[in-house]
């Protein structure tokens, strides 16, 4: 069993039941590191050679180690894997019975860097690091015997794999899993494209939020921008919307939003609109077009710290439009999925732009990701989704 000591004083974070251990917390004299392989199982022990806890080293990351449990192991078995995905499950079940969530949600589920989505019989699963790709095989075996998978696909994709010279895969790992899978959400049917569509193919992480609409959309004329797939534009049409326009730059989304519509029978109500989001919003408000109800659920505009002021900036540019856009009475709903900018923050410069636009707002509703997304309270990173609902009127 390799033991990688702390340096003094940096058992801090774990004491507080954190699960991450950063590089230059460890004491390299007493125990290097740098060159032990991605995925080796390593005990955490203080200054003082007290036992922290056992997790994966990633050598050249930042996060060095990723604490699986707080208890000394020396293997992962196909059980432990069993065990905290059965964990998992159970919760999801609880929350929203039926089979669609997101059944995995890395450290607050006990399983750093790894995500999976549930569609029913399949599954979507992303690793996020070469150090929990080591276990994969274990991973996917455990993953099909809890949950009865037909299909099992693996989304590597994203960046952050890159970043440590992990190459990308995109490959069925159990069964088949066709090009587009159904789910359900608040009732509504969707096609989620999970081989070509973003991260996993759909996101689960407003689903709360987008139950709101039930109550703002009946007889409403809605804006969806940045609309992907319809996850908004969809329901609001599907709870009573009179019309619904999605906007997004891709003209595959324009189609799989169109593909939605149909799914529902609201191919009447749903149109869809391909273009730039700022330069739509621009074009609606020389039309003179305005609507009850304008969602803006942008992709991050704030990817790292060194984009927070560019990024805010993005999002004042988006709230200053959209606000201009809402009839006097309606409502703004706007969405972040930036983990660097704070709540405080995010209603900061709505209301910031409100006033740029002259508009005077209530603030109706605040949401966050939803509970198949369970929050870790010492992990202030696995809390990153923000929803306002804003009443807009023209300022007295």
């Amino acid at each position: 069993m390799l033991q990688l000591q702390l340096r003094p004083k940096a058992d801090k974070r774990l004491r507080s039941g954190h699960p991450w251990v950063f590089s230059n917390e460890i004491d390299t004299n007493l125990t290097p590191f740098a060159q032990l392989p991605a995925g080796s199982l390593v005990q955490i022990v203080n200054a003082e050679g007290k036992p922290m806890g056992t997790g994966l080293l990633s050598p050249n990351s930042l996060i060095a180690v990723r604490l699986l449990t707080r208890k000394a192991i020396t293997e992962l078995s196909k059980r432990f894997f069993k065990q905290r995905i059965a964990q998992a499950k159970e919760l999801r079940e609880q929350l929203y019975p039926g089979g669609c969530y997101r059944l995995i949600y890395g450290d607050s589920d006990g399983l750093p860097t790894v995500i999976v989505d549930a569609f029913g019989p399949y599954y979507v699963l992303q690793v996020n690091s070469a150090a929990m790709l080591h276990y994969l095989p274990l991973l996917a075996e455990a993953l099909q015997a809890v949950t009865q998978a037909e299909g099992i696909l693996l989304k590597n994709d994203g960046k952050m794999l890159a970043m440590e010279g992990v190459e990308p895969r995109v490959e069925v790992l159990y069964g088949q899993v066709p090009e587009r899978v159904r789910l359900q959400e608040n009732g509504v049917h969707f096609w989620a494209p999970v081989w070509q569509g973003q991260k996993t193919g759909w996101f689960y992480d407003h689903r709360d939020s987008r139950a709101m609409l039930a109550n703002l959309a009946p007889g409403a004329a809605v804006l969806d921008v940045f609309s992907y797939v319809g996850g908004w534009g969809i329901q609001a049409a599907a709870f009573g919307a009179h019309q619904v326009v999605c906007v997004d730059a891709s003209a595959q989304a324009i189609q799989w939003v169109q593909d939605n519509a149909a799914l529902n029978q609201l191919g009447q109500v749903v149109q869809g609109r391909q273009g730039d989001a700022f330069e739509v919003m621009k074009q609606l408000l020389a039309e003179e077009q305005r609507f009850d109800l304008v969602v803006l659920d942008p992709p991050a505009f704030i990817a790292k710290r060194k984009d927070i002021a560019a990024g805010e900036r993005a999002y004042a540019k988006a709230f200053q439009l959209g606000l201009r856009l809402v009839k006097p009475g309606g409502f703004l709903v706007a969405g972040s999925c930036s983990m660097h900018l704070a709540q405080e923050r995010f209603i900061d410069l709505l209301q910031a732009s409100a006033r740029q636009v002259d508009r005077r707002l209530q603030l109706v509703y605040q949401g966050h990701q939803g509970g198949d997304h369970p929050i870790h309270p010492a992990v202030p990173e696995t809390a990153y989704i923000k929803c306002a609902i804003m009443k807009v009127e023209q300022n007295w």
